[in-house]
């Protein structure tokens, strides 16, 4: 054999040998490693962070409002402390904010049942306590809706039977759950009139089943948390004083 045939058969044996190979998954391994007092703790790492820890749990434990007594999501059939608390909160903070943008001010305010994450302990009222409380980012929209789409607002109420936070409306039911009475700003609810309602944007988008916030005549975002709304209101009270009210009843 030739060096010119010696050179060729070389060419083609690397060129053999550089052909991409097809490779395909045959199988995971692992293993569960469980999170426990027991691993210890990487001095490094844990004096990097402690700085940041230390600077949040000071923020999180400021003392920023009193609770004379422990009140929970469960205290109330149609209404509770804790969630006419929450809505009256997003009511007082919230309309400054919508009025300086519009003109107009908010009629009424209803948030959902669920969203009310954690007990209110008695004793001080701490930043931790706001995020305990609403953990979620929820922000405050402001829907613009006619009377007749308020009247499916309180259908849907009566039909839930559930104590979800309101401000601004009172609604009575009699013993088998219908309507009764429905007044926004203590007013019967006129059917051409446009009124301005308070909510989260899980609500709005159809959390919980509202869709009747999808039939409206304008949407205002405020870039506002529910949970922020409650810490500016508990900066201003120095002892919360909520109570369950007449504001959603059923008559015997």
């Amino acid at each position: 054999m030739n060096y010119k045939h010696l050179l060729i058969l070389l060419s083609i044996v690397l060129v053999s040998s550089c052909k991409n190979e097809t490779y395909s998954l045959t199988k995971i391994e692992g293993k569960k490693i469980t999170i426990t007092d027991t691993l210890a703790i990487d001095p490094d790492v844990d004096a990097y962070i402690k700085p940041f820890r230390e600077s949040l749990n000071k923020d999180m434990n400021t003392v920023l409002s009193y609770a004379p007594e422990t009140y929970t999501k469960n205290d109330g059939d149609l209404n509770t402390a804790i969630g006419n608390l929450m809505a009256d909160a997003v009511m007082q903070e919230s309309n400054p904010i919508f009025n300086k943008r519009t003109g107009n001010n908010i009629d009424m305010v209803l948030l959902n049942h669920g969203g009310i994450r954690s007990i209110l302990s008695k004793g001080n009222i701490t930043t931790r306590t706001g995020f305990e409380i609403m953990p979620f980012e929820n922000s405050i929209v402001v829907v613009a809706l006619k009377g007749p789409q308020i009247d499916s607002l309180t259908t849907y109420l009566s039909r839930a039977k559930r104590p979800h936070p309101i401000s601004g409306l009172q609604l009575t039911l009699d013993k088998n759950y219908s309507i009764t009475q429905a007044l926004v700003n203590n007013k019967p609810i006129d059917k051409d009139k446009t009124y301005y309602v308070a909510t989260n944007d899980y609500l709005y988008n159809g959390g919980d089943g509202m869709r009747f916030f999808q039939t409206n005549d304008s949407l205002y975002v405020l870039n506002y948390k529910i949970r922020n709304a409650m810490l500016d209101y508990f900066k201003k009270v120095d002892t919360i004083k909520p109570v369950i009210d007449n504001r959603f009843i059923q008559t015997k």
